[in-house]
C-alpha cells in the first residue's frame, strides 16, 4: 500500500490530491498535461492511481513559472525539451524569450493606448452637460459616432 505524503517531505512518491495541494493545479490539469505530453505518462500504483515523484513536481513548477511569464503551451513544450540539455541550447532559449519579451513589449504599448484612450472617454462623460442632448460621449464612441474632436485627442490612426 502507498501512502500519501507530502512533495514536500522529501519521499518519492505523492497522490494526485498532494500535488494539487502543492502546485494549485487541478487534477484535469495535471491529467492535461500529461495527455499532451507536458508531463510524462505519470507512474501508477497496483490500483491505477497516478504517483507522481520529484521529477514531474519539479516539471510541474517550471511550467507554472513559465505560465506566469505568458509562455504558451506550444512554447512551455519548446522549454522543457531545452530543458533536457541546457548547456547546448542557450541561444535558441534567449531566441524564445527575446520573442516573448517583444510581445510583452508591444502588449504594454497597446495597453498604454488602451489606457489613454479609457481616460479621454471618462474625461469627457465628466465635461458632458447632462440633458445637452448630446448623449453619452462613451456609448458615442463605442457606437463610432462621432464627436467633436479635443485639442487633447490622440491622432487617428
Amino acid at each position: 500500500m502507498t501512502t500519501s505524503s507530502s512533495p514536500d517531505s522529501g519521499h518519492g512518491r505523492y497522490r494526485i490530491g498532494d500535488i494539487t495541494r502543492t502546485t494549485g493545479l487541478t487534477a484535469d490539469t495535471l491529467r492535461y498535461y500529461e495527455k499532451i505530453g507536458l508531463l510524462a505518462p505519470v507512474g501508477r500504483n497496483t490500483s491505477g492511481m497516478r504517483l507522481y515523484d520529484r521529477r514531474d513536481l519539479s516539471r510541474l513548477r517550471f511550467i507554472q513559472r513559465a505560465k506566469a511569464m505568458k509562455f504558451s503551451l506550444r512554447e512551455i513544450a519548446q522549454l522543457l525539451e531545452m530543458r533536457e540539455d541546457p548547456q547546448y541550447v542557450r541561444a535558441e532559449v534567449r531566441e524564445l524569450t527575446q520573442s516573448k519579451l517583444q510581445q510583452v513589449e508591444e502588449q504594454i504599448q497597446a495597453l498604454d493606448t488602451l489606457r489613454r484612450e479609457l481616460t479621454l472617454l471618462v474625461n469627457l462623460c465628466r465635461g458632458s452637460v447632462d440633458g445637452s442632448g448630446g448623449g453619452c460621449p462613451i456609448i458615442q464612441d463605442f457606437d463610432g459616432r462621432k464627436r467633436s474632436p479635443r485639442p487633447d485627442d490622440p491622432p487617428d490612426r
